[in-house]
């Protein structure tokens, strides 16, 4: 069971790593600058105070109790959202577009369909391998970042780095699910990679735009609505309902990919 999960998981267990590290070395050197932030005290909090509604909003630097001189303030700016939150959700939009197109355009997908498996299979298996590597950044990450921070003598609260890198799960199989969706509609893997980075992007700036403009109707129709780091580190507010949203959008996007996958003429 589960034999093609399996074969592509462990195709991109060492892109995983590498990316994990490389993550995990950013995550050490913005936490190792903390300390001349914080003695920078209000003047800092003052410019980030005199940004404009939309920056601070893309940023996460807005909401009670919020400041760029607490640890956990740093971390939702610096890393969380726009690292974690965009970046990676674009990353992992970019790696779902190949995962039906790219079998396509090298004519591996006929072969495989001529062997007794289905195609929800296929599809579903696919997708679902996406997931490893999400664990595997999550774990590697979120480790090296509490570590940093106690290196610095500083500290962050467990549960709240936890809930974060837990939630970030279903956001960013969100924004695998867009690409999925891609990777059935086009036969080229490079245009459902370039459609997935451009679609989460896009739905970060509609999110960024609508959190500005007090338009939340419209930041609904983006997964970064929910799924707010800076919200859980700094106010330990977990959002399970968005993540429950996340869940069912999901849901929505493999049911929809499948439905067009099984209609698909791959020949």
């Amino acid at each position: 069971m589960l034999e093609i999960a399996r074969y592509e998981s462990s195709r991109r267990v060492k892109g995983a790593v590498a990316l994990a590290v490389l993550l995990g070395v950013m995550s050490i050197l913005f936490v190792a600058l903390f300390p001349s932030i914080k003695s920078s005290g209000a003047n800092i909090d003052a410019y980030w105070n005199n940004l404009p509604p939309a920056m601070k909003a893309a940023f996460g630097a807005s909401g009670a109790g919020f400041s760029l001189t607490t640890m956990e303030g740093f971390l939702a700016v610096e890393l969380y959202q726009f690292f974690w939150l965009l970046l990676l959700g674009v990353y992992v939009a970019y790696l779902a577009g190949s995962l039906i197109a790219g079998d396509v355009e090298r004519d591996r997908m006929d072969v495989l369909l001529a062997t007794p498996v289905s195609r929800s299979k296929v599809l579903v298996e696919k997708f679902a391998s996406l997931l490893p590597t999400l664990v595997i950044l999550n774990v590697i990450v979120g480790i090296v970042v509490y570590g940093s921070v106690v290196a610095v003598g500083e500290s962050v609260s467990v549960s709240d780095l936890a809930v974060v890198h837990l939630l970030s799960i279903p956001y960013l199989l969100a924004c695998g699910g867009i690409g999925l969706l891609l990777s059935v509609l086009f036969d080229r893997e490079d245009i459902a990679q370039r459609g997935g980075l451009g679609a989460v992007f896009a739905l970060f700036l509609l999110n960024s735009v609508g959190e500005s403009a007090d338009m939340g109707w419209l930041g609904a129709l983006s997964p970064m609505h929910y799924y707010d780091p800076t919200a859980i580190l700094v106010s330990g507010s977990y959002d399970w309902t968005g993540a429950g949203i996340l869940l069912v959008g999901i849901a929505a996007l493999v049911s929809v990919s499948l439905v067009i996958f099984q209609r698909k003429d791959i020949a």
